[in-house]
């Protein structure tokens, strides 16, 4: 094999490797749930968290809520048990709408990365992600958006 097409066989199948996990990862874990307007409330059920029923139920680490009166979709991570963040996936820096890509959104446009505590990791965005706080009340999760 001529050492050109080699390195460009390995440099393919490297490549590969490195990608496919992240790919697999948020493909694979992503729910999207249109949620229900009540009030100033956007609300699910808590049971859109849990992965598999069987023993011991999985649960996912996050889903992405949406509504059509929303010009953004909201992300809602799973900290614990009881404690959950919804984040507004809207890049601080332009306004892009973020990707997801487990416990990271990542902006699309420049880059930026954000942990999922809404936190900047990498700029060019300097302002946290907006934040709404979150209720559990009789299995629903209530995303408090005023």
């Amino acid at each position: 094999m001529e050492r050109k097409k080699f390195l460009t066989v390995c440099g393919t199948g490297c490549l590969g490797l490195m990608v496919a996990p992240m790919l697999l990862q948020s493909c694979m874990s992503t729910k999207f749930i249109a949620a229900t307007l009540n009030g100033a409330f956007l609300e699910f059920p808590i049971s859109e968290f849990i992965e598999s029923h069987k023993e011991p139920i999985k649960y996912r680490n996050y889903v992405i809520t949406y509504h059509e009166k929303l010009k953004y979709p909201i992300c809602v991570y799973r900290i614990s048990e009881g404690e959950f963040k919804a984040l507004l996936m809207r890049c601080t820096h332009q306004g892009t709408e973020l990707q997801v890509f487990g416990d990271r959104l990542q902006c699309p446009a420049h880059g930026s990365e954000f942990s999922n505590l809404g936190v900047v990791k990498n700029g060019p965005a300097e302002e946290s992600l907006r934040t709404f706080p979150v209720e559990v009340n009789q299995n629903l999760i209530k995303i408090n958006l005023s």
